[in-house]
């Protein structure tokens, strides 16, 4: 692989590409602290704004698809990293226009839906309509390997951004965007071929990172993960073999799409490196195979540089079969083909755009510690004090047990993780004591877990809670009893679903949430339920897992203990129903 680049530094490069969009077209502005690139204010109708985004690296995606036309804002993490929940709801909340509503459209990959996630469900709970559509096209990875984790996302996102971009300029609502967007990402199969793995700039080069003179990987992820299957092959191999995993009915763990109409879409997208001539050449033989083989002539050819793994030096091959789109308007193929003016996409900038020289941009910030308005729904400030004190203090005391669990069969952070999270809350109920407004104080703390904890755990505890909040507002006024708080806690067990495939059985801190959430709705009892989490946390002892880390660690370590982050919930949980620890167990307090 080329480890020679102009600029080494990775975060000077991100900024600085950043800002050469709002030189290369008018239309956009930069929001640096945040990375955002949003559409710059002006007098055109209201209209549905959609955001999308990710990690750096995949340029023109996303940020060069800011414009008319497409995207509303874009917002960029650092190079194949996802942004943070604080960058995406400043851009929700600060960098677009909410009044028609907003479309969030994200790739699938976790920390995308997690970060992404959390900050639509904070928008929701400010009142913000915003729905969120993930987008996972890539048939590299079958079904069998996936798993619960689903398809990633590719090239065919970009037709995603496309079409829903179209169709809001149009003016029309956010269910039907929404909806569109939807059975777009349905109806679309990507798959990838690169012959070398790329080095990002500013990491050490590992010597055996590279493929062999000849190789090609199928199936390659636009962040250097592997694919299905590496082997040397001519390009009319590779293309029978990649148009296979697209269209072949037969293969059941592939078999994503059905082409049932006479309508299709072929997007043809470098992943940086390759030359025009050559991807002119591919173009060329990915039309002739499909039509040899399969009798598909494609209503439209689109051939460039779309979404880029760096300078990676290969291609992908997208497929959209085109359906009704059943709102009573215009077609994909007429959403496609409607102007834009993006720098990502292939329409030019109008002339009358650079003659306007707009100036304009957009000030203010998202909100951040705002007062949350008081919601009349009530608790006794004293008491639930000192249940969430003595819940906190579990946590804390469970740190080497949790600790010395996730040591085994994972990185070994979720023991500290919890525990820095639990003592941050401890500090902040001391700084500002609990109000008795269940949806003030809930809010309040929602704000210390998104600083004070981090990776997967935080943002899933930071999407519930968040949901907690709006869900509990929905209750109206009155005394917070187990019914309410249990009525409360099933509708952010939904919420959280979005983001997460993760269920009972799967070895997550899940195991140790539902049965608490479904005992406390059956009796109103916290402390049965939290025995019902403590004796599901407790089943996880040799349970594989199907999600989160320890899927990769491997080794006979999940036969020996049980899952860390249910095993640390249902602490808290046990604190909340007055359990306290002693040698022999647990017992009431």
């Amino acid at each position: 692989m080329s480890a020679k680049h102009f600029i080494n530094d990775p975060t000077r490069l991100v900024n600085t590409a950043l800002h050469s969009l709002t030189l290369t077209n008018p239309n956009v502005a930069l929001d640096a602290e945040n990375r955002i690139i949003y559409r710059r204010p002006c007098n055109d109708p209201r209209q549905v704004s959609i955001i999308s985004g990710g990690g750096s690296g995949h340029e023109p995606s996303f940020a060069a698809m800011v414009g008319p036309g497409m995207l509303s804002a874009a917002v960029a993490g650092t190079i194949f990293a996802s942004p943070s929940a604080e960058q995406v709801r400043a851009g929700i909340m600060s960098r677009v226009d909410t009044e028609a509503g907003v479309l969030v459209v994200v790739m699938n990959y976790t920390g995308d839906i997690l970060n992404f996630g959390m900050a639509v469900e904070k928008a929701i709970a400010a009142g913000q309509a915003v729905e969120m559509v993930v987008v996972g096209d890539d048939v590299g990875v079958g079904r069998k390997r996936a798993g619960k984790v689903g398809r990633r996302g590719i090239a065919g996102t970009v037709l995603v951004l496309k079409i829903a971009g179209a169709l809001a300029a149009q003016g029309r609502s956010l269910e039907e965007v929404a909806k569109v967007a939807r059975l777009t990402a349905a109806n679309i199969v990507s798959v990838g071929a690169s012959l070398e793995h790329v080095h990002v700039p500013g990491r050490v080069v590992d010597a055996g990172e590279g493929l062999p003179l000849g190789q090609v990987e199928v199936g390659m992820g636009i962040h250097n993960e592997p694919g299905s299957s590496r082997e040397k092959m001519e390009l009319p191999q590779l293309v029978d073999r990649m148009l296979a995993q697209l269209l072949d009915r037969g293969d059941e763990d592939r078999a994503f799409l059905h082409v049932s109409s006479n309508e299709v879409v072929l997007l043809i997208n470098n992943l940086g490196g390759v030359s025009v001539l050559e991807l002119g050449g591919i173009t060329a033989e990915v039309v002739g195979r499909l039509e040899d083989k399969y009798n598909i002539r494609p209503v439209r050819v689109i051939s460039g540089t779309f979404m880029t793994s760096l300078n990676g030096l290969g291609f992908s091959i997208t497929l959209l079969n085109v359906v009704n789109t059943d709102i009573g308007g215009p077609s994909m193929i007429e959403l496609l083909d409607a102007p834009s003016e993006v720098a990502g996409w292939s329409a030019p900038i109008r002339k009358t755009s650079w003659e306007a020289r707009n100036t304009a941009t957009r000030t203010g910030t998202a909100g951040a510690g705002q007062e949350t308005k008081p919601s009349g729904l009530s608790m006794d400030p004293k008491h639930a004090t000192s249940v969430l004190v003595n819940a906190l203090e579990r946590v804390i005391a469970a740190e080497p047990e949790v600790t010395k669990y996730d040591t085994i069969v994972g990185d070994g952070d979720c023991g500290i993780g919890l525990k820095r999270g639990a003592e941050a809350i401890l500090k902040h109920i001391h700084q500002k004591p609990l109000t008795g407004d269940v949806v003030v104080d809930v809010a309040s703390v929602v704000q210390v877990v998104e600083t004070a904890m981090d990776g997967t755990s935080g943002a899933l505890y930071a999407i519930f809670l968040n949901s907690l909040v709006h869900a509990l507002r929905t209750l109206g006024s009155g005394e917070a009893g187990p019914s309410a708080w249990s009525a409360a806690l099933q509708l952010s067990c939904e919420a959280l679903s979005k983001y997460t495939p993760a269920q009972p059985g799967d070895r997550t801190l899940v195991d140790a949430l539902y049965p608490f959430v479904e005992i406390l709705a059956e009796t109103g009892d916290v402390k049965k339920a939290a025995h019902a989490a403590r004796k599901a946390a407790d089943d996880t002892k040799g349970m594989p897992a199907s999600l989160g880390r320890s899927v990769y660690v491997g080794g006979s370590g999940y036969e020996e203990v049980p899952d860390p982050g249910a095993w640390g919930l249902a602490c808290f949980f046990l604190g909340l129903g007055g359990v306290k620890p002693t040698e022999e167990g647990w017992e009431s307090v």
